[in-house]
């Protein structure tokens, strides 16, 4: 697909009024967001990736019309799974609620960000090198592997090199301020927990890249598709956080599922580069009509008994609570304040019933 310049900043400037838009009316005060408030911007953001694959489709071909589509929903499927790594590091740094959506909004982001330096140098290796293709497929076998073994779950947060250099080389202050990331103190810049938990959003989501961009290129080697479809599928994802919040933990069979799709994938980049290389013939391509069809069967089947599985057997869910009501630390002092007042009282009448008695 032959993109010109014009539609390439069209596109990124299109997201760009979609981000302003979503910061104007969401993000102008801090505030808890609803379950009725994330499913109207998912089903916003949604109807907004659908009219750009119709676009796709209409004006570029079915082919790629396809690709976006299948992409799409590939990278939509594999954030799906990392919202349960956000929930763990939400609970972790004990992100008060009025914040959670800012934090996102920026982790997304600096992800949108990262990703896009990572799409602009796989198509460079993939248009200059076709054994590209049998690493991407390694890297996803091998993540399948993983995720079948378990070696992606992880119950709790263990901060990673990144966040550990922040906390080493700026002081953090012991509380959230705000929604501020940086505070100054005695003529000192500190940085505030806010911060810190961004920091780990962005550089966690920097590590499903490693998986969730060879996925694609898997599907489609355009990079205009692949950026649209990764640009789509995160700007859904914060919203998504909030509206499923613990049915993320009832999905036990996600993992699986995620596995036989990137496991597919990857056969799909060994058979695509066995040809290039003009060893196995043009028939055994997996095409894309095949591909959509795979993911949106597995990931079909995947939801169905996962669901059925939870409704059965309610102690196979595992996972953190998503604290989308957490108070703030001025809030918690307060009520602290209060109990403790009310317990003064308490004592205090009991002191005096005993007197009189």
């Amino acid at each position: 697909m032959n993109v010109p310049l014009w539609l390439w900043l069209a596109t990124i400037g299109g997201l760009i009024v979609l981000l302003a838009i979503d910061l104007v009316i969401v993000d102008r005060k801090p505030h808890e967001v609803t379950t009725g408030e994330a499913a109207k911007w998912v089903t916003f953001y949604v109807a907004c990736a659908v009219l750009f694959g119709i676009g796709v489709w209409v004006f570029g071909g079915h082919d790629p019309g396809v690709e976006f589509f299948t992409g799409y929903i590939t990278e939509y499927s594999l954030s799906v799974d990392n919202l349960f790594i956000f929930m763990v590091i939400m609970s972790s740094f004990k992100v008060p609620g009025i914040h959670q959506h800012r934090v996102l909004l920026i982790g997304i982001v600096l992800a949108l960000v990262m990703r896009s330096v990572f799409i602009a140098v796989g198509a460079a290796l993939i248009a200059q090198f076709v054994w590209i293709f049998f690493l991407f497929g390694a890297i996803l076998v091998w993540t399948a592997v993983s995720m079948v073994r378990g070696n992606g779950d992880h119950d709790e947060y263990n901060e990673n090199a990144v966040t550990k250099w922040v906390r080493k080389v700026f002081p953090v202050t012991e509380d959230y301020v705000g929604h501020k990331s940086f505070v100054k103190r005695d003529g000192k810049r500190w940085i505030t927990p806010m911060f810190v938990v961004i920091v780990a959003i962005g550089s966690a989501d920097l590590l499903f890249a490693v998986d969730s961009i060879p996925a694609i290129f898997g599907i489609t080697q355009d990079a205009f598709l692949v950026f649209a479809a990764n640009a789509f599928a995160l700007m859904g994802l914060r919203q998504l956080y909030f509206l499923l919040g613990g049915l993320v933990t009832k999905l036990v069979y996600l993992s699986y599922g995620l596995a036989i799709i990137l496991a597919f994938i990857g056969l799909k980049l060994f058979l695509h580069a066995l040809h290039e290389y003009h060893l196995v013939p043009e028939w055994l391509e997996i095409n894309n009509w095949m591909s959509l069809g795979v993911i949106v069967v597995v990931l079909a089947a995947t939801t169905i008994l996962s669901l059925r599985k939870a409704k059965k057997d309610p102690e196979s869910v595992q996972g953190p609570t998503l604290e989308l009501h957490a108070k703030a630390p001025e809030e918690r002092e307060a009520e602290a304040k209060a109990e403790s007042g009310e317990s003064a009282d308490s004592d205090s009448g009991s002191s005096s019933a005993h007197g009189d008695r």
